[in-house]
């Protein structure tokens, strides 16, 4: 891991930029002196690392004294595109602007987006854990549900997942929740356009955790409350503290 670049932001959080081979980071740690536990905090099917929204989610939750580590996938953010990417993300597109079916095109889409996904999760953390002042238990947080459902099986050391139901799961991975055990709290907006209510539901019902917890919150795909994080946090407490 080589660090290109680092910022000291005045809430105390120090933002590092990365690369891990051709893989790209972002990693926010707190002021404190004491070992940080990790969160990986995963943006949803292709947003570049550098999105507000997660950027602001990251240095909110380091504040409250949490390494938080983002990296972009293969073909998302400022990494390159093959022509069969750009090829599905323009069918996406059409049918999109046209009311036509879209699950088909994201299954295609989203699918090999997280098959390829994990593995580099999976050595960026291996990574971050040899870092001095990062240390374990591990929590996922993120938008990017798909991921978090297929990390939260094949990874041990991740201890707690947050996810947002924000956008497509694949059958494979909806297929994977009962085999989720870990503690989970799932976020869905109940007017989000883009995200049937029922399907977000019926993934809630199939996770296999013991300890689940539904917040559900009126509005659309971005209105989730700001007060979601504190709650996010005061989870994240009660697991990776």
């Amino acid at each position: 891991m080589r660090f290109t670049s680092e910022q000291h932001l005045d809430d105390g959080v120090l933002e590092r930029e990365f690369t891990l081979g051709e893989i790209p980071g972002t990693l926010w740690t707190p002021a404190s002196a004491a070992p940080a536990p990790l969160v990986l905090m995963a943006h949803n099917n292709g947003l570049p690392k550098a999105d507000p929204r997660l950027v602001a989610r990251a240095r909110y939750t380091t504040a409250r004294g949490y390494a938080v580590a983002t990296i972009d996938a293969a073909g998302c953010g400022d990494r390159p595109r093959s022509a069969a990417d750009e090829q599905v993300r323009d069918d996406l597109r059409r049918a999109m602007r046209a009311g036509e079916p879209v699950d088909e095109i994201f299954e295609s889409f989203i699918g090999p987006l997280v098959e390829n996904a994990v593995p580099e999760w999976r050595t960026t953390l291996d990574a971050l854990l040899d870092l001095p002042g990062i240390r374990g238990p591990v929590g996922y947080s993120g938008g990017w549900t798909a991921l978090g459902i297929r990390l939260a099986v094949t990874e041990p050391r991740v201890a707690a997942a947050g996810f947002f139901a924000g956008g497509y799961v694949p059958r494979a991975q909806r297929e994977e929740a009962r085999q989720v055990t870990v503690p989970l709290l799932f976020l869905l907006q109940w007017d989000d356009e883009g995200n049937p209510r029922q399907r977000a539901l019926d993934l809630f019902d199939a996770f296999g955790s013991e300890e689940k917890t539904l917040h559900a919150n009126v509005g659309g795909h971005t209105g989730t409350p700001r007060f979601e994080l504190e709650d996010g946090c005061r989870f994240l407490d009660r697991h990776l503290k």
